[in-house]
């Protein structure tokens, strides 16, 4: 892979980048905070690579231009009062030859090889399909699959902002789990609640209502859980999209995988929803 090669592939990353930042596309990677510095990464790796193109024409430019104006070797004519050059020795008055004339040429050293080119590993071409992967395909974000194998990343919150008024109160499915779970829902006690998420099932059936968490991107996502109970949809489908109102309840239960607390709500009404631009969590360590 030569410079003009690194400097497609640079460009193309650099595209790839800008064109996922200028769509929800970069939503599926990493958290939406995080969309100006994917911004500034794409131009500054398509600066690059122009600037890198730019700099090897001019350098080869540069080079021709010596090439032509460099003279080519001649031997200087002699001037016209120069004196005639000395006469040839005649055959005894030679010397004779030295010990080293006397040698078989062919004990003389092989004359030194001319140095050539190192071609750059072919492996490096590998570096196009993480790049094709980012153009053709847009991965799907991370759902039931990964929610059941995974423990609820539930914390104890720094503190509880204040709860706007409005009836029902939309809570994202962190908040109403820390609430649940560490103020023991104080401030949920009579409050009709409405939350999204997609619907997880548990090996045992038990339906939950998760968000992926994310602290950076897609590959530290983590699930929170919340357990439905009361007037949940007879038929559930995995990683369906439901907005759930309900009403808090004490009751609450252990993640089988990792024996984190799981937060119950009470289900009074559920509907299918399309999925959201964004289907990670957005509360999560704001």
């Amino acid at each position: 892979m030569n410079r003009q090669a690194q400097a497609a592939v640079l460009f193309l990353v650099g595209g790839a980048l800008l064109h996922a930042g200028a769509t929800d596309l970069y939503l599926r990677y990493v958290k939406a905070g995080l969309r100006p510095m994917l911004l500034v990464s794409g131009a500054v790796l398509v600066v690059t690579a122009l600037m890198t193109v730019w700099l090897d024409r001019r350098r080869a430019g540069g080079n021709a231009t010596h090439d032509e104006a460099a003279p080519p070797n001649q031997t200087p004519a002699a001037p016209d009062n120069a004196p005639p050059p000395p006469a040839s020795a005649t055959p005894g008055d030679r010397p004779s030859p030295t010990k080293a004339e006397q040698a078989d040429p062919r004990d003389a050293p092989p004359p030194p090889k001319e140095p050539h080119a190192h071609r750059e590993p072919r492996v490096a071409w590998l570096l196009l399909l993480p790049l094709f992967a980012l153009i053709l395909v847009a991965p799907p974000a991370l759902g039931s699959y990964s929610a059941v194998r995974s423990g609820t990343a539930l914390q104890p919150p720094y503190g509880y902002a204040s709860l706007p008024s409005g009836d029902p109160l939309r809570l994202s499915v962190v908040d109403y789990a820390t609430r649940a779970i560490y103020d023991h829902g104080r401030t949920l006690a009579g409050r009709r609640v409405q939350v999204t998420g997609f619907v997880a099932l548990d090996g045992d059936g038990t339906p939950y209502l998760v968000r992926m968490a994310l602290n950076c991107c897609a590959a530290d996502a983590q699930p929170v859980k919340i357990a439905l109970t009361g007037r949940v949809p007879p038929v559930l489908e995995p990683d369906t999209w439901l907005r759930v109102t309900g009403v808090y309840t004490a009751r609450r239960t252990r993640d089988p995988v990792n024996d984190g607390p799981i937060p119950y709500l009470e289900v009074t009404a559920a509907q299918p929803v399309p999925t959201p631009a964004d289907p990670y969590d957005e509360s999560w360590n704001q």
